[in-house]
């Protein structure tokens, strides 16, 4: 595969930074509403937004039950942020209608690291991306409180008073992080996804 098609789940939420991001890494991104869109893909990337409106649209869109069969499947999938929520197999302080993907087996705490005012920046070194520290963008972010055995943490809070917080998982082809690559012209992070869906 030299040209990967990857998705990126268009109900809500940072989705043209994504395409563009993807698409300067070299692979065809494209949006997916619709069941059918979702058949053509390669890879998917649930983007940050609102969980709880990307939960509920996910069902609106009658997504949800196609998205679960590809990830089962084994169909690489990248979240951030709200994405992370998504694939979580528990959301803590989530609404209780609230349903993601239970992909990766994780504890996520939901805004853990507070409101829309508390958003920061912070360096996170993080595991199989080269290049030294990735410059991190958090906004109402999670965190992960507890990983299960198969999943391998990629990357941790270094200072401030969140240090030693997870913040980037990966278990097989999913691949999790509570912050924001799409929003700082850092390609790592997506390079590192694509080469997992060439890999896949």
């Amino acid at each position: 595969m030299t040209v990967p098609v990857i998705g990126v789940l268009a109900l809500q939420g940072d989705v043209r930074e994504h395409v563009a991001a993807l698409t300067g890494v070299g692979a065809q991104a494209r949006p997916v509403r619709r069941p059918e869109e979702l058949d053509a893909v390669d890879g998917l990337v649930i983007p940050g937004g609102e969980s709880t409106t990307i939960s509920k649209l996910t069902d609106i869109f009658e997504l949800r039950e196609p998205i679960d069969k590809r990830i089962a499947a084994g169909l690489p999938v990248y979240g951030s942020c709200a994405g992370m929520i998504m694939l979580a197999a528990e959301v803590l302080d989530g609404r209780p209608d609230q349903r993601g993907f239970a992909g990766i087996e994780m504890t996520v705490r939901r805004n853990a690291f507070g409101r829309q005012v508390d958003s920061f920046e912070a360096p996170v070194a993080l595991a199989g991306v080269d290049g030294g520290p990735f410059h991190a963008v958090f906004i109402r972010a999670p965190w992960v409180e507890r990983v299960g055995a198969g999943v391998d943490v990629l990357g941790e809070v270094t200072d401030g008073p969140a240090a030693g917080r997870i913040v980037a998982v990966r278990q097989g082809n999913l691949v999790a992080t509570s912050f924001h690559p799409e929003l700082t012209g850092d390609l790592r992070l997506h390079r590192y996804f694509v080469d997992l869906v060439r890999a896949a």
